[in-house]
C-alpha cells in the first residue's frame, strides 16, 4: 500500500542533523513505494534542501519566516499544520529528540491520533507497518502497529540507518508560505552548557565517566581519549550530582539515551538507570577496578584496571593507530 509520509529536518547550527536522513529513511519503509516528503523549517534553511533530495526524500517542502529562526512549540507547530493540511499524508516521522519529543504529542493530540514514540525499528509486512520499541529501560521491546488515523512516529538517534547518499537523485522543492502568529513563547537567548564537538545523542562514540573519576579533572583524559576516536564525551548521572561536570553530559533513564556504535564507560559502577541510557549500544568497553562492578555484566570487554592507567594506554594505541591509518 503505497503512502504518502513527511519527515522534519531537524537543523542545527546551520547543518542538518543526522537524525534527519534516519527519517527519511525510516519513512521509505513505510511509504512502501509511496511519495517521502521532507519538511525544512527556519530563518533561512531553503540551502538545506538538496542534501535532503541527496538522502532520499523526493520532494522537500521549505517554510521559512523569521518567527522560526529558533525552535518554539508555536511556530513549528503552525508551520507543520499548514503542511500537513496542505498535503494529507498517510504519516509523520520526526527524530526521538527533544525538539521530536516536544512538538509530535502537540500534532498528534491535534489530529487526535496515535503517537509511536522512540521506535528503534521498522518493517512493512502483511500490509501492515510494524513498529518496534523499548520498554520497561530497555529490558525488553513491544510491536506496535497503527490501524486507524494519521500515524506520527519518532525515531531514535543511531538505530535506523540513513540511506546512501546519491547527489544525482532530483525532486521538486517548494517553498509554503505561512503567516506565524500568536506566539506564547519567544526565545531571546540560547545558552548552550553542552560540550563542544560531537553532538552527544548523534555520535558514533562515546566516553562516559562516573564517580571513579574522582573530580572535573579527572575528565579530562576521557574528552581526550573521545577527541582522538571523534567521539563525544558523556557521564553517569553519579558523576553529575558530584560536581564532576554539567548534567546536559547526563547518560541513562533521567538523562540521555544513547545508542552508538562504541561506548566506553570509564569507572561507571552500572547502575541500572544509567545502563536504561546506554545498554544498546553495539559494542560497549567497561573500564573498573572493581571486578564485580554491575557494568561488566553488559559489556561486550571488560578491562579490570585504574582508569588513570588505562585511559592514557588507550590514547596513546589509538594515536599510533591514527598516524599508521
Amino acid at each position: 500500500m503505497a503512502r504518502k509520509v513527511l519527515t522534519l529536518a531537524e537543523v542545527r547550527d546551520g547543518a542538518l542533523r543526522n537524525v534527519s536522513f534516519e527519517a527519511i529513511s525510516t519513512a521509505k519503509t513505510i511509504a512502501e513505494g509511496g511519495e517521502v516528503v521532507a519538511v525544512v523549517v527556519g530563518a533561512s534553511v531553503r540551502s538545506l534542501a538538496p542534501e535532503l533530495i541527496a538522502y532520499g526524500a523526493d520532494r522537500v517542502i521549505v517554510v521559512e519566516h523569521e518567527k522560526l529562526a529558533t525552535y518554539t512549540p508555536d511556530g513549528y507547530a503552525q508551520a507543520l499544520q499548514a503542511v500537513v493540511e496542505q498535503e494529507k499524508p498517510e504519516g509523520i516521522v520526526f527524530g526521538h529528540t527533544a525538539l521530536g519529543k516536544d512538538l509530535s504529542p502537540k500534532l498528534a493530540a491535534k489530529w487526535q491520533s496515535g503517537l509511536v514514540s522512540d521506535v528503534v525499528a521498522v518493517e512493512a509486512t502483511g500490509g501492515n507497518i510494524v513498529f518496534t520499541r523499548p520498554i520497561y529501560s530497555g529490558k525488553a521491546f513491544e510491536k506496535k502497529i497503527v490501524t486507524d488515523g494519521l500515524m506520527f512516529v519518532t525515531v531514535r538517534p543511531n538505530n535506523i540507518a540513513p540511506l546512501e547518499k546519491d547527489e544525482s537523485r532530483t525532486g521538486a522543492v517548494v517553498d509554503v508560505q505561512v503567516d506565524i502568529k500568536d506566539l506564547r513563547t519567544i526565545v531571546r537567548d540560547i545558552v548552550r552548557k553542552t560540550a563542544e564537538g560531537v553532538d552527544l545523542s548523534e555520535a558514533k562514540v562515546i566516553v562516559a565517566g562516573g564517580r571513579g573519576v574522582k573530580s572535573a579533572e579527572g575528565f579530562e583524559p576521557l574528552k581526550e581519549l573521545a577527541n582522538v576516536l571523534g567521539g563525544a564525551v558523556g557521564a553517569s548521572r553519579g558523576a553529575c550530582d558530584a560536581g564532576y561536570c554539567d548534567y546536559s553530559l547526563q547518560i541513562g533513564q533521567t538523562g540521555k539515551v544513547v545508542t552508538p556504535d562504541l561506548y566506553i564507560a570509564c569507572g561507571i559502577s552500572g547502575a541500572i538507570q544509567h545502563l536504561a541510557g546506554m545498554s544498546n549500544s553495539k559494542v560497549i568497553v567497561a573500564i573498573n577496578k572493581d571486578p564485580e562492578a554491575n557494568i561488566f555484566k553488559v559489556a561486550d570487554y571488560g578491562i579490570v584496571g585504574d582508569l588513570f592507567e588505562v585511559v592514557p594506554l588507550l590514547i596513546e594505541e589509538f594515536k599510533k593507530l591514527k598516524v599508521h591509518s
